[in-house]
């Protein structure tokens, strides 16, 4: 049990040391065994499970339409394959109740998970922020509790108001941000931020690493480090590639009558 703890407390420093580099990290998202062997093949340095992937090759969609209890199956399943450091996708925590966020996060730990993100919007017929404030006040008893317990891990606070769609995203961003990371937050995630414009007003005012995830319009990854940004993630676009590429490969098998396109 204690080299077990050692070594994940080992890999939480190494996962939060990546944040720093001169480079951004390219996180490697993830939805199984299979594609995080992938990744570990292919020399990614961390990986970071995308909660729509998961869902979606199960036939549900975004949104906590997962149980946890399967979340954690998966997780633990990647774990036991890959040595990677893990970052997993809480969505909103799986709950309203700030303690019930704290424990799905320690059982995530206890797997040997060194991140987490976590976001302030929550999905009901559509996608809705949650209160800035009430987010903050989530966000600070997370990291007390982690704090308290001594326990390594990087706490990823995801804002979606790019998402979201809101007419003064980056001012937004900027207020939320602020928020978050007095709050305790070692990370800030903005999936949906596309122009380079936003990107580099926007790290000038994060003193933590900022995530940015993979858009149509993103710039290139040399672009993204002289703007700032620390962390690059898929999301589920890998996943949604892989799946267009299933559905034309079977389509060309099925009208061909041949398995010639496999080979």
């Amino acid at each position: 049990m204690y080299l077990l703890a050692l070594d994940s407390e080992t890999t939480a420093m190494t996962f939060n040391d990546l944040h720093h580099q001169q480079s951004p990290l390219l996180l490697c998202n993830v939805w199984d065994v299979a594609s995080a062997n992938i990744a570990q093949k292919l020399g990614f340095t961390a990986i970071g499970t995308s909660s729509a992937a998961i869902a979606a090759a199960r036939g549900l969609d975004d949104g906590e339409q997962l149980s946890f209890d399967d979340l954690i199956q998966v997780v633990a399943q990647i774990k036991q394959h890959c040595s990677l450091p893990l970052s997993v996708d809480i969505e909103a925590g799986y709950s309203q109740n700030p303690q019930t966020i704290v424990d799905h996060i320690l059982s995530l730990n206890k797997l040997g998970v060194v991140g987490i993100n976590i976001e302030d919007s929550v999905v009901k017929q559509q996608r809705e922020l949650r209160p800035a404030n009430d987010f903050a006040a989530t966000l600070s008893f997370i990291k007390n509790q982690v704090t308290q317990r001594e326990i390594e891990i990087f706490i990823n606070a995801r804002s979606d108001v790019f998402l979201v769609g809101c007419k003064d995203a980056v001012s937004l961003a900027k207020q939320r941000m602020q928020l978050y990371i007095d709050a305790g937050a070692d990370g800030i995630f903005l999936p949906g931020i596309e122009q380079l414009e936003h990107i580099k007003e926007l790290s000038k005012h994060c003193s933590v690493p900022l995530n940015v995830m993979c858009m149509p319009h993103l710039a290139n990854f040399a672009q993204l480090q002289a703007a700032g940004v620390k962390r690059i993630s898929m999301g589920n676009f890998v996943f949604n590639n892989m799946q267009q590429h299933l559905e034309s490969q079977l389509a060309s098998i099925k009208q061909s009558q041949s398995f010639a396109t496999l080979f």
